[in-house]
């Protein structure tokens, strides 16, 4: 059998079985070292497996996941989630579907500080749907908000994917950061403005709260100050060049266990929690990184990659219809992987093309991150759609994937907007040193 006619039967089964929904990372691992055996020597796979998985575990570039995911949970246990959530809703909670557009900044301000889109997903949901439900909201609503407004974690830095592109194509993962930050807002601000149509052409699916008073709303500021500290602290020193994101990430986590217990809303009981989960999502992360790089391994010697990038750089059209092409591949490819799986499958097969066509590198990693993130919210994989399924558990998926269209809409309406107009995410990395 050919080599490429296997990394093709080795791709189909692959795709077969994440529909059993068996652990990415573990199928991923199998299947490219049996492939690998297969095509090279069983000798090679099983010394591929013990080399990869070292590396993963033994890198230093990706200390940063781990870090970041911790401050993510300190902020969550300490209770700054809730306090941004309440003071989103004293200044819009009056408004048409002003619990929804509250949720939607929560989840904004609640990403500037954890990087994660399921501790987002998995945040808002604990802390708004039970007050939505409160305030008669459509379940449909409330659920497709929290799985698509915890998708922002993909894209306001900091972020994991962009950590792990970072360290595949070798680009700053500061610039990076900071190239997020403006799609991120004008993708908030779609969001809200999905929300605004929805509940002006359907009204019952989200009576109006109590409007607060002035007064109320600059006391409730307060609720914020954790958030901006933080998010001034590693995102300042990460655009000044102070220090590296291994750095911001320790620093990050670091003055969030101190805001939490200056505040006395930290204990150490939480604490422990926090670093419970931190391991747990880390090991999951780096589990499907090793799993990933195995399965490239295997497409690597299978010369799929180089087929593919040959014939899309050969095919005879505009630059500009080559990169939708690959946009639509990551679209089709997110419903079906794990975005952080897409990427370190894809990155190392398209990122050379894109480069040759004279793309700026930065820009695409926006681009490949907003991309993947419509895969958080789209069947089956649609992995935010499972985690708020699992958080309120009487609302069918069905119609968790539903609430989400609206959001998608906006997210396609970016996308677009940005191949045009790369200048929106690559206006702030051009000011960093």
């Amino acid at each position: 059998m050919e080599p490429t006619t296997i990394g093709l039967v080795g791709l189909a089964v692959l795709i077969i079985v994440l529909f059993s929904r068996m652990p990415v990372g573990f199928v991923m691992a199998l299947l490219g070292v049996i492939g690998f055996s297969y095509t090279v020597s069983w000798e090679g796979g099983l010394r591929m497996l013990a080399k990869d998985f070292y590396t993963v575990f033994g890198s230093y570039s990706l200390t940063v996941v781990p870090l970041f995911i911790l401050m993510g949970q300190i902020t969550f246990h300490a209770g700054i989630s809730r306090r941004l959530f309440d003071t989103a809703y004293k200044f819009v909670g009056h408004l048409p579907g002003g619990l929804a557009m509250a949720t939607v900044a929560a989840c904004a301000g609640f990403a500037a500080i954890c990087g994660s889109t399921n501790a987002a997903a998995a945040t808002m949901a604990t802390v708004a749907l039970p007050e939505m439900k409160r305030y008669h909201y459509s379940m449909v609503l409330g659920t497709g908000t929290v799985a698509a407004g915890g998708s922002l974690g993909i894209l306001i830095p900091p972020s994991v994917i962009f950590i792990v592109y970072g360290i595949l194509t070798e680009q700053s993962i500061g610039k990076l950061f900071v190239a997020g930050v403006l799609p991120g807002i004008i993708l908030s601000l779609l969001f809200v403005l999905a929300v605004y149509i929805w509940v002006k052409v359907r009204p019952e699916m989200a009576p109006k709260g109590p409007r607060t008073s002035l007064g109320s709303k600059i006391s409730s500021l307060k609720g914020v100050i954790e958030t901006l500290l933080l998010f001034a602290l590693v995102m300042g020193g990460l655009f000044i060049g102070f220090f590296t994101p291994t750095e911001a990430g320790a620093i990050g986590a670091g003055g969030a266990i101190i805001l939490g217990f200056v505040t006395r809303r930290l204990g150490w009981k939480g604490l422990m929690q926090a670093l419970k989960e931190s391991t747990r999502i880390s090991c999951m992360v780096m589990v499907i990184v090793a799993g990933a790089t195995m399965f490239g391994h295997f497409l690597a010697v299978t010369r799929i990659p180089y087929e593919l990038a040959t014939w899309v750089s050969s095919l005879p059209l505009p630059h500009y219809a080559v990169m939708g092409f690959i946009i639509f591949i990551y679209l089709a490819g997110g419903c079906f992987i794990d975005a952080l799986a897409l990427i370190l499958l894809t990155i190392p097969i398209f990122y050379p093309v894109v480069t040759n066509m004279g793309y700026d590198p930065i820009w695409f990693g926006v681009i490949v991150v907003l991309v993947t993130q419509m895969g958080v919210i789209t069947p089956p994989v649609g992995v935010n759609v499972y985690v708020v399924s699992g958080v309120v558990q009487d609302v069918p998926l069905q119609s968790i994937f539903k609430g989400a269209l609206p959001f998608l809409i906006a997210i396609v309406v970016l996308s677009l907007v940005l191949i045009p107009f790369p200048q929106i995410a690559l206006f702030l990395p051009n000011l960093m040193k």
